[in-house]
């Protein structure tokens, strides 16, 4: 029986990564239909990234009332899946679609991300993975670290839950009455930018405008944060102005290091390691892949250049919306072949409506060739697969 792992990221703006496994084993089984095959979607930290987890891994979806972005009550959530571990998608408690009114990061919080963050671990939780992405706050992660017991003293002497348009006022920090439950956790954090926390790749910078600041703002919410780092420096010997990925969610990146001591990592390999990846595909014939988009920057901590390099050994098949510059630069990664879904010569509008048939189809041409390939009897040592569709570098001696 062949095994295949299905890993793919979500093609953004037509299907969720659930719904391209979904259509990949369609297409397995319609050539296969007794073939083992193993589901494992994945999300970048963004919406969706907790549902990913439970889908892969199973386990439970709490619901939570926390602090919403602008202060209002806003039903959230976050997993806990069976080992103990949850998954806690920031966007889910201060992200851009819970904005009602006007969009302004001066005034958001990430309040209600460090609630969820004590109900886990209060209730049962032994580690906490934390998914940065689709923001609409600029608070530096000022809110999540107040809920969790952080306090924040202005040059009055007075605590206050520091905003994006307050992080200049900041005087002091003290972590000493951090809720000892979250203390306690190992958290990481996933993280698939590099920006760093102020300047002109910064988090105001290059955020700011889609979550509503205009160029003013902006000046204020990167002077802010540039405010932050002094004191975090300062109060908690941390340094988070120069760390890659500190920008991240408007600056919680930074946060989530100096306040949780989180290790921010690439969110393709905190998944791996979450969902025992190497474990999964030790046996496996060949390993699905893919996004919605492959090109130079699929290199740059992308699902599918991450797959690769920690395939062990097992062919990988990017199978991918379209194809863009660069591209090839995945064979060097580990990747064995890459694969357009692109069956009919339509604009983007029209193929997203037909992309999960088209994926289904793509998929079930491509496991027709492993078959032939197969019934031919010409296997390798870590798969059944045709070699001819691998690179150079892949086929035996």
């Amino acid at each position: 029986m062949k095994k295949f792992v299905l890993v793919p990221d979500s093609f953004k703006g037509t299907m969720t990564s659930a719904q391209v496994c979904a259509s990949m084993e369609a297409g397995i089984r319609r050539v296969l239909p007794q073939a083992q095959v193993v589901s494992l979607p994945v999300a970048d930290g963004g919406e969706g990234s907790a549902e990913a987890f439970l889908t892969a891994l199973g386990g439970q979806r709490v619901v939570r009332t926390v602090t919403g972005p602008e202060g209002r009550p806003l039903e959230s959530f976050y997993a806990l899946l069976p080992d103990g571990t949850a998954v806690i998608e920031m966007a889910a408690a201060a992200g851009l679609p819970q904005v009602i009114g006007e969009k302004n990061p001066e005034t958001t919080t990430t309040y209600g991300v460090g609630e969820l963050l004590v109900h886990a671990a209060h209730h049962g939780a032994k580690r906490a993975v934390m998914c940065l992405g689709g923001s609409a706050t600029n608070d530096g992660g000022c809110g999540a670290a107040s809920a969790c017991g952080v306090r924040f003293v202005n040059g009055a002497g007075e605590a206050f839950v520091p905003v994006g348009g307050t992080l200049a006022e900041i005087a002091s920090v003290d972590v000493t009455g951090m809720d000892p439950a979250v203390a306690a956790l190992e958290i990481v954090t996933m993280c698939d930018i590099d920006n760093p926390l102020c300047g002109p790749t910064g988090a105001a910078a290059v955020f700011g405008p889609q979550k509503g600041a205009d160029a003013a703002q902006i000046q204020r919410l990167d002077a802010g944060l540039a405010h932050l780092a002094q004191i975090l420096e300062r109060d908690l010997g941390i340094s988070t102005v120069d760390l890659p990925g500190a920008g991240a969610a408007g600056g919680m990146g930074a946060g989530m290091a100096a306040f949780f001591r989180s290790r921010l990592q690439p969110g393709i390999e905190t998944v791996l390691d979450t969902v025992r990846f190497a474990e999964v595909v030790r046996d496996a014939d060949w390993i699905f892949t893919g996004e919605g988009r492959l090109d130079g920057q699929s290199l740059r901590g992308k699902v599918v250049s991450g797959v690769a390099r920690r395939a062990g050994g097992v062919p990988v098949a990017a199978i991918v919306g379209d194809v863009g510059d660069g591209a090839s630069a995945v064979y060097d990664r580990g990747v064995s072949a890459v694969f357009s879904i692109n069956r009919v010569a339509v604009p983007y509008l029209e193929a997203r409506l037909r992309a999960r048939q088209d994926l289904e189809d793509t998929v079930a041409d491509i496991v027709r060739v492993m078959k032939i390939s197969w019934s031919a009897g010409k296997e390798d040592k870590h798969c059944t697969g045709e070699y001819d569709i691998m690179p150079p570098a892949m086929r035996p001696m």
